[in-house]
C-alpha cells in the first residue's frame, strides 16, 4: 500500500524515531509499503518519519548501471547506527519530504553501519560515495532532521523564502 509521504514543514519530521523492538508481520508490513511508496515516489531512500511513523527504520534502492532499481538491492535497515564515518564529499541531494528542492550537501565519503533486518538479524555495511551519502541522509531523519539543516545560513533563507512563496501559490 502507498502511503502519504509527509513533507516540510510537518512537525512530526522534527521528532526523534524509537528503536523498533518487536520483528513481526505488522513491520514487514510497514517496510513492504514503504518499499511501494519509494518506487511510487521516484525516490532512492525512505524513512519511516517520512510516512509520518517515528520508528528507526529506514529502506535505500539505489538504482543500478541501467537506472533500474532492482528489488534484489534493497536495503532494510531497523536500528541503523554509524559506527565508523571517514572523508569527505559534496553530493547534490534531494528529499521526497522537501519535494522540488535540491542542494550540494557535504558528507563523510566512507561509512560503517550496523542495523538490523526485517527478522532481527545483525547485518554490518560498509558504504561510500552516493550510498554513503543515502544512508547519511535517511538517518539525519531518523534524529529528527532534514538535509536542508546542513545549509550555510544564507542558503537557507534562501530556500526558507522561495518554500513559503511555493507554499502561497499551491493554495
Amino acid at each position: 500500500m502507498i502511503r502519504e509521504v509527509i513533507t516540510y514543514p510537518n512537525k512530526l519530521l522534527r521528532e526523534k524515531s524509537k528503536d523498533v523492538m518487536k520483528f513481526d508481520d505488522e513491520l514487514h508490513t510497514l517496510l513492504d509499503d514503504m518499499y511501494e511508496t519509494m518506487i511510487a515516489e521516484n525516490g532512492v531512500g525512505l524513512a519511516a518519519i517520512q510516512v509520518a511513523i517515528p520508528l528507526n527504520i529506514l529502506i535505500i534502492n539505489l538504482p543500478n548501471e541501467e537506472d533500474i532499481q532492482d528489488k534484489e538491492n534493497l536495503i532494510e535497515a531497523i536500528n541503523p547506527v554509524i559506527t565508523q564515518k571517514d572523508g569527505t564529499q559534496v553530493f547534490v541531494e534531494g528529499c521526497l519530504s522537501v519535494p522540488g528542492f535540491n542542494e550540494e550537501i557535504k558528507r563523510a565519503q566512507h561509512i560503517v553501519v550496523e542495523y538490523l533486518d526485517r527478522n532481527g538479524e545483525k547485518k554490518t555495511m560498509e558504504a561510500e560515495d552516493f550510498l554513503a551519502v543515502a544512508w547519511q541522509h535517511e538517518m539525519e531523519h531518523l534524529a529528527g532532521h532534514l538535509f536542508i539543516e546542513n545549509l550555510s545560513i544564507i542558503k537557507r533563507k534562501k530556500f526558507e523564502k522561495e518554500w513559503k512563496r511555493k507554499l502561497k501559490e499551491k493554495r
